[in-house]
């Protein structure tokens, strides 16, 4: 097939479009480069799928532009015929949506509305996009599922994303465009993200740095390895969404409908407190952590825990990696990285 891969430099557009290119697909891989963090860690990575692409079966094209830009993401399309469109482009990150609200607008928002265009005049025979399992707000009820109520996020970011869901639905139902929505959890693993937890921590206790370790390390996160994430992302993106036939108007299911939409759970199904996280870092560098605890962050989520059976009906997905084999595969690889 041939698939386009938005955010294909961030760290699971990366992933995702290594294992297509790995078992043949021709991908197309879409990105700004933007600085919210390194640029050189997004560069490295596409530079690791041109490697990839020599080698392997499938073809490898990068275009390295905005997606808000809307004559670009048209001529992508006018050039390509996509059988797959895989969304991973967003803005990410909770606390940075309090400091800058208008990066989200645009990247969540104008950018989704640009490929939900493109694709329902493209035909594209299906789209898969990243959501997020901050919709579920501040819901005490554990496990997260798809039927809960997601209408009251308690960050800007988690809007963006839960508008995003909202978006397709309105495709999927007025111009029959199959749209699958996929709610991410704490995704990890190497190539990760700098801005993220594990990231920072390995840095700091590598350098003998306190670590801030928020909510005093009372948080608990349905951590899920990013080779699992790769699995559900392909195998939903695989299987075209179609109307639910068990949809019943008068008790809607909310993660389906009539129309060819769905929207699904991805994590591990197994939560993990920070604090055992922090161990599991601490194990694969055979070193101690400081410490800093701190109160709890306007607009964290004190706690995540993915029910995901439903994915796992829908495409037989199964998380299998171990909080401790991912964070120490995560370590392997940073040491090599920065040479440490």
């Amino acid at each position: 097939m041939k698939v386009l891969v938005t955010g294909a430099a961030g760290f699971i557009g990366f992933a995702v479009a290594k294992k297509l290119l790995e078992r043949g697909d021709d991908v197309v891989g879409f990105d700004n480069l933007n600085d919210y963090y390194d640029p050189a860690l997004k560069q490295a990575r596409i530079e690791q799928l041109r490697h990839i692409a020599q080698s392997a079966q499938g073809t490898f094209v990068f275009i390295q532009e905005n997606l808000t830009n809307k004559a670009a993401v048209d001529q992508c399309f006018e050039q390509h015929k996509f059988d797959r469109v895989i969304h991973l482009a967003a803005q990410a990150g909770v606390r940075y949506s309090l400091e800058n609200p208008h990066s989200y607008v645009e990247s969540n928002i104008i950018a989704f509305t640009n490929i939900l265009e493109a694709c329902r005049y493209a035909k594209t025979p299906h789209l898969t996009y990243a959501s997020t399992s901050s919709v579920y707000g501040a819901n005490t009820t554990m496990p997260f599922s798809e039927q809960h109520g997601v209408d009251h996020p308690i960050q800007f970011y988690a809007a963006t994303k839960r508008a995003n869901e909202l978006m397709a639905h309105s495709y999927s139902h007025l111009f029959k465009l199959p749209t699958t929505g996929l709610r991410f959890f704490t995704v990890y693993g190497p190539w990760g993200r700098p801005d993220m937890a594990l990231f920072k921590f390995t840095k700091n206790i590598i350098e003998q740095q306190s670590i801030p370790v928020f909510n005093h390390g009372h948080h608990t996160r349905d951590f899920t390895y990013i080779d699992d994430i790769v699995e559900g992302v392909i195998r939903s993106s695989d299987k075209i969404a179609a109307p639910n036939p068990d949809w019943d108007s008068y008790h809607p299911d909310p993660a389906s409908s009539n129309a060819p939409f769905r929207i699904f759970n991805i994590g591990n199904n197994n939560p993990v407190q920070l604090i055992e996280y922090i161990h599991a870092i601490e194990k694969a560098l055979n070193q101690k952590a400081q410490l800093n605890l701190l109160p709890l962050q306007p607009g964290d989520v004190p706690d995540t825990f993915a029910d995901s059976h439903a994915l796992e009906q829908y495409v037989n997905y199964k998380p299998s990696t171990s909080v401790e084999d991912g964070v120490r595969n995560f370590v392997e690889w940073y040491r090599q990285y920065y040479q440490v």
